[in-house]
């Protein structure tokens, strides 16, 4: 086997490993020491049950006190629990402020399911370590993804023979001149291209023209993200550019624009779908059948109730293969398929029906998970920005072999044919010069008019104050005070509004000092779930000030050109020069500040007693 495909698959057993290690719930992991690392929600209120997608129980409920919900992104596997119960394990769907979603892959509701104990937490994802194992498996039986594997890994030509595509008319007729070379390359391409596009530099927008030229042009586009927020964001938009859309996989609480074009939207009114209705029927007639049995029952009982869950398996079975063979149907019609990579894995795909496979937010797809789609296209399409946040991993042994580096930082070093966006439209100037001249090599320009008036970044620095990072209450994640105490005074003297304003620290112990101390009015999230998301104001808080000049995961940059670039109109960013100044990253930074924007001290807000 290929040395680097061992290393990638070695990769995926150390992160398996590490996650069924810290996800466990036992005398040695408590629930105490999960809820604080943010991993478990407990306890969680069920405000609605209902059997949803492949008539599997759905969940909605609420979290009656704030929490770092940032770890609970759509589609990662939980784990509900209650006190003295057996888990059940399931999937959680989408998760907004104090409210969310799952599914339990289970018969039915557990009997305990509103029980005062009950909450969720997060569960190894042995489902998609197994299909990227699949997928890496296959690369060494398939000698033209093989080849590109390596020249991906090793360096070498990858042949891009120009197709014959004249130039074409814009549909959109304000792309600029480096969004304009960008879509022809992917148009005049035949195996592989990089969008490259920094934020706010209409990175969409491009994918959407150059998707909607390649149906054009009789192409037949298979449209990937790593998670559901970033599919349903560019099939939306392709939708309303009239773009013929199936959006696949199992997606929790859909979007009212995106569900008509939903294998559920699309046969709502169907034959096929009043079949599955009787079906569920009956799957509930069974379920209320088994449920006569309660928690405390003999042995007959508990067979006869095995006997009806049985029955309930068999339907849902049956379900699921009626829904595959509809889309199978509604799959010859779409110009686009869309999903995230599992999504659309398990959606049954035969490989080489697909002219071009387009991967958005490449940046944040693990490399395994991009191969198990390569073979399904015939020419390849990596869009993101591999300068902001790679996808998590928990395993350091993994980190350490570069597990958490993303397809397109990977293709990024050996493949040529390159676009870069060359124009943000979201910024002040001030705001995007330092992550255009630190990332980007000063080649990321501002729109004209955003070019600045005023003071648009600044600077407080906390240096000397005695208002040091502290442990949280949790005694994980870290706290600083003076940062809050600087927040509230930010708040009421710019007359910040909530509704444009959003405070952001790299700490989940911050972020739940400040939610206690600023309710749930602003938007406070960890930079890490802010990726993607932008604000009028943002508010940075950095926490780290210590003797030692320790910045922890500050070391790493992207996190930084993340949090930077969220701020659309005014960022203020609170930190110890001190502490961070040691660090020649930050040492730009707050030579850039002086520069050009304003540089400020504690001293000069009251909030010393």
């Amino acid at each position: 086997m290929h040395p680097q495909l061992e290393r990638l698959l070695t990769c995926i057993d150390s992160e398996e490993k590490e996650q069924i290690q810290r996800y466990r719930l036992d005398q040695q992991h408590t629930l105490r020491s999960l809820k604080a690392e943010g991993l478990a929600l407990h306890p969680i209120k069920v405000n609605r049950k209902n059997f949803g997608y492949a008539d599997y129980p759905e969940i909605s409920f609420h979290l009656p006190f704030p929490a770092e919900t940032g770890q609970f992104k759509d589609g990662v596997a939980i784990e509900c629990f209650a006190s003295g119960e057996e888990p059940v394990k399931g999937v959680l769907l989408n998760i907004e402020g104090r409210t969310g979603e799952f599914r339990l892959f289970a018969p039915d509701f557990p009997d305990w399911i509103e029980d005062d104990s009950v909450g969720i937490k997060l569960a190894p994802d042995t489902r998609t370590t197994t299909i990227m194992k699949d997928g890496l498996n296959s690369i060494e039986k398939n000698p033209g993804l093989l080849s590109l594997f390596e020249k991906l890994h090793e360096g070498g030509e990858i042949e891009n023979k120009p197709a014959l595509h004249t130039l074409p008319t814009w549909k959109n007729k304000h792309l600029n001149a480096s969004q304009q070379q960008a879509i022809q390359s992917i148009l005049n391409t035949d195996r592989f291209a990089i969008v490259h596009g920094p934020p706010g530099t209409g990175k969409t927008t491009t994918l959407v023209e150059a998707i909607a030229h390649l149906v054009s042009n009789g192409e037949k586009v298979l449209l990937s993200a790593p998670s559901n927020t970033a599919v349903d964001h560019i099939a939306k938009a392709l939708i309303q550019n009239g773009v013929q859309v199936l959006r696949t996989g199992n997606i929790g609480k859909a979007d009212p624009d995106i569900l008509p074009y939903t294998p559920e939207g699309k046969l709502s009114n169907s034959k096929e779908q009043k079949e599955i209705k009787e079906l569920k029927k009956r799957a509930e007639e069974f379920r209320r059948m088994a449920l006569k049995y309660k928690r405390n029952f003999g042995k007959a009982e508990r067979e006869q109730r095995h006997l009806l869950f049985k029955e309930v398996k068999q339907i849902r079975a049956q379900i699921k293969q009626i829904q595959q063979y509809n889309e199978e149907k509604l799959f010859t019609s779409a110009q686009v398929i869309a999903g995230t990579p599992i999504g659309l894995y398990d959606s049954g795909l035969k490989p080489g029906v697909f002219t071009t496979l387009v991967m958005d937010e490449a940046g944040q797809c693990l490399e395994p998970l991009a191969w198990c789609l390569f073979p399904y296209a015939q020419k390849i399409i990596l869009a993101g920005d591999h300068w902001q946040l790679p996808p998590t991993i928990l395993s350091q042994v993994a980190i350490k072999n570069g597990f958490n580096r993303s397809i397109l930082e990977v293709a990024i070093h050996t493949v040529k044919n390159i676009h870069l966006l060359d124009t943000q439209y979201r910024m002040r100037a001030a705001i995007a010069g330092f992550s255009s001249s630190y990332f980007y090599n000063n080649l990321l320009k501002t729109a004209a008019n955003l070019i600045n008036t005023g003071v648009h970044l600044t600077f407080i620095d906390l240096a000397g104050s005695g208002y040091q990072e502290k442990k949280g209450a949790d005694g994980n994640s870290l706290q600083n005070e003076g940062d809050i105490l600087i927040t509230k005074k930010l708040i009421q003297t710019e007359k910040l509004q909530a509704t444009e304003t959003a405070i952001l620290s790299p700490y989940s112990g911050q972020v739940a000092a400040l939610k206690e101390a600023l309710g749930n009015t602003y938007t406070i999230r960890t930079i890490d779930s802010f990726q993607g998301q932008e604000k009028k104001n943002i508010i940075i808080s950095l926490v780290r000030s210590n003797d030692e000049g320790d910045i922890g995961f500050l070391k790493d940059y992207r996190r930084m050109n993340v949090a930077i670039t969220r701020a659309q109109d005014t960022l203020w960013v609170i930190g110890d020069s001190a502490t961070i100044g040691n660090d020649r990253f930050y040492q730009e930074f707050l030579h850039y500040v002086e520069a050009h924007g304003s540089y400020r001290t504690i001293w000069e807000f009251d909030v010393f007693e």
